[in-house]
């Protein structure tokens, strides 16, 4: 049953704030402008989906009504199941708009990644992988900005970070956290062999001032020559900067800029959003078992998809969904995976909303397909 009362309530707010947002002393204060027009921005898809739910409990109590004319009763029946189904969607809808919003979910985040085991093949995918996802957020009208790169000798990443800002960026890429796993021929492959490749990534959201505070005296900075490739450009300054966070042991090194002030500020912010994973990280593990295998933790370690060349083939382990378009999702077409993703989390909140028993749980990552 929906909180019917709620919704009209949250439903008179709505009607109340486009009345606020159109007074000449709201429209001179730019702070309660803004306040305001978030609070209409984030009611409105609960209105909308509100009112469309009213609108079909009118048209089925009409059609039930019908059903006693003769005249009406069989357009009636045939009306009835799809509106049923229609209400039945919408309040699934609703439900969910009305669970508490991750507070991370509109924030940019720290895109990083690392090639795991197979050597210079799995710095090639931690390339392939880095584009991908440059080319998922350039159709998003996200911005894309490498904060520190790492390459191997073939012209792969060893390690790439990049800070992926625009609209809701970590809620579109908050599933990608976890080892991708790469099946095909090497370009140095002689003898025609499909090896098997890793690389990690790591999503964190992009932490606040007030997220996170760190004493200046729990660091430790130091300068250096910056190691870009090719030996020119970033290599004619002593640029790069180096900061340990003394407590935890985190280490961050940014080079991509010629400017020690810049690299200084690209390594804090990445401090402060590893800084902001660890809390993440224990609140996650604070929760149940059977919660976190039912929200998915996006934890490095887990194993979350494959990349079958030959078989152009992409498995995503945690949902138990294969794609046969490794092409387009490999060039930045992510859109059906992350759909998909999304909507078996908001199925398995809804579940643990309602007491479920995990049944819309992700999967381990362990699965071979």
């Amino acid at each position: 049953m929906l909180p019917i009362d709620k919704l009209e309530q949250l439903s008179r707010r709505y009607v109340e704030l486009d009345d606020l947002l159109c007074q000449p002393e709201i429209l001179s204060d730019r702070n309660q402008l803004s306040k305001l027009n978030k609070e209409r921005t984030e009611l409105e898809p609960l209105v909308q989906a509100f009112s469309e739910y009213r609108t079909v409990e009118k048209k089925l109590k009409d059609d039930e009504e019908a059903l006693a004319d003769p005249d009406l009763r069989e357009l009636a029946e045939l009306e009835i199941p799809e509106l049923q189904t229609q209400r039945a969607d919408l309040e699934k809808q609703i439900q969910f708009l009305l669970l508490p919003a991750d507070p991370n979910d509109k924030k940019n985040v720290i895109l990083e990644i690392r090639g795991g085991e197979g050597g210079e093949e799995a710095a090639l995918f931690a390339a392939d992988l880095f584009r991908m996802y440059a080319r998922f957020a350039e159709t998003r009208g996200w911005t894309l900005e490498p904060m520190s790169i790492s390459e191997s000798t073939t012209g792969g990443f060893k390690e790439i970070i990049a800070l992926i800002s625009g609209k809701d960026v970590y809620s579109q890429m908050r599933f990608e956290g976890g080892v991708h796993r790469v099946q095909r021929v090497p370009a140095t492959e002689t003898q025609g062999r499909i090896h098997t490749s890793t690389a990690t990534v790591a999503i964190l959201p992009e932490a606040d001032d007030v997220d996170v505070h760190i004493d200046d005296k729990d660091l430790e900075i130091s300068i250096a020559a910056s190691g870009g490739p090719g030996g020119q450009g970033v290599n004619t300054t002593n640029s790069a900067v180096q900061i340990q966070h003394k407590p935890t042991g985190i280490i961050v090194k940014c080079q991509d800029e010629r400017s020690q002030l810049k690299n200084k500020a690209k390594a804090l912010k990445v401090l402060k959003s590893r800084l902001l994973d660890i809390e993440r990280e224990k609140q996650e593990a604070a929760l149940s078992a059977e919660r976190r295998g039912m929200v998915g933790t996006g934890e490095r370690s887990q194993k979350i998809r494959t990349y079958n060349y030959p078989q152009n083939r992409v498995s995503d382990h945690r949902i138990k969904l294969t794609l046969n378009k490794l092409e387009r999702i490999i060039s930045g077409d992510l859109e059906e995976l992350i759909t998909a993703l999304r909507t078996h989390r908001q199925a398995a909140l809804l579940n643990i909303a309602n007491g479920g028993n995990g049944a819309f749980s992700f999967n381990d990552g362990d699965d071979d397909a």
